[in-house]
């Protein structure tokens, strides 16, 4: 199982500026379920608290009040049942693609001959079998990032948690990673909670967009295309028209299209 709750969570951080202090409502009252299995996108302009939710979520920063649950346990830190990937993979760059896997895995515990194959079967699974040797100096930024994606799932989490994970990748990285990723979540069947900022990677990966704004969910939507996706298809067809501009009208005016 893998399933997230927010439960009127509010994040509220107080910075100093020009020797003032000044208070800044990241967070305001989120409530929200990400089921088990369910691919949820979180959307929204800059600074309307999507990544500020997903630090909550992973236990890197608190909650000011409410709480966010994991099956039914409340997040106190982080913990092996939640796995991030970052919008830059975070490599250690003395370390190979198959050492950088083994890290997290050393860090949770494991050792002796499981360790190395643990890493090259998450390695394999997201096509990085032949570069396991090579340092991140040596990897494209899609392969960086695919580098971070079998760290995050090698140690098995029940949640994956992204916080715009193709954001700093070329046009046409970022749409082989988005096929790679749901591939990925077909294969693993693991609960997924990415922020993002493009539209079209939202309505192209989710089950449901939760459209913030200003700390706030605005609104919540379906995606009516079944699973499994083939996006380039997908991209054509009356439903992704439809549900984009939907969303699209709801970011920019907040109103529903009915």
């Amino acid at each position: 199982m893998g399933e997230v709750t927010f439960l009127d969570v509010s994040k509220r951080f107080t910075l100093r500026v020009e020797g003032e202090l000044h208070h800044v409502q990241a967070l305001d009252r989120v409530s929200f379920t990400v089921h088990d299995g369910e691919i949820v996108a979180l959307l929204g302009p800059s600074g309307c608290g999507k990544t500020t939710a997903l630090r909550v979520a992973m236990g890197l920063d608190p909650s000011t009040s409410g709480h966010v649950t994991v099956d039914g346990r409340e997040v106190r830190g982080c913990g092996y049942d939640r796995g991030m990937v970052f919008q830059h993979a975070e490599l250690l760059p003395w370390l190979s693609a198959l050492q950088n896997v083994m890290f997290g895995l050393e860090m949770k515990g494991m050792r002796g001959t499981a360790l190395r194959e643990t890493a090259e079967e998450y390695l394999n699974l997201v096509g990085l079998k032949d570069s396991q040797n090579r340092r991140p100096h040596q990897l494209s930024g899609g392969m960086k990032q695919r580098v971070g994606i079998a760290r995050a799932l090698a140690i098995d989490p029940k949640v994956l948690l992204m916080d715009e994970p193709f954001g700093a990748l070329d046009a046409q990285t970022r749409e082989s990673m988005q096929a790679e990723l749901l591939d990925i979540h077909a294969r693993t069947k693991k609960t997924i909670l990415f922020v993002t900022h493009d539209i079209d990677e939202a309505v192209l990966i989710s089950d449901r967009i939760v459209i913030m704004r200003q700390g706030r969910v605005a609104e919540i939507m379906t995606v009516p295309v079944r699973r499994p996706r083939n996006l380039e298809k997908m991209r054509g067809t009356a439903e992704f028209a439809e549900t984009r501009y939907k969303v699209w009208r709801a970011l920019h005016d907040g109103t529903t299209v009915h």
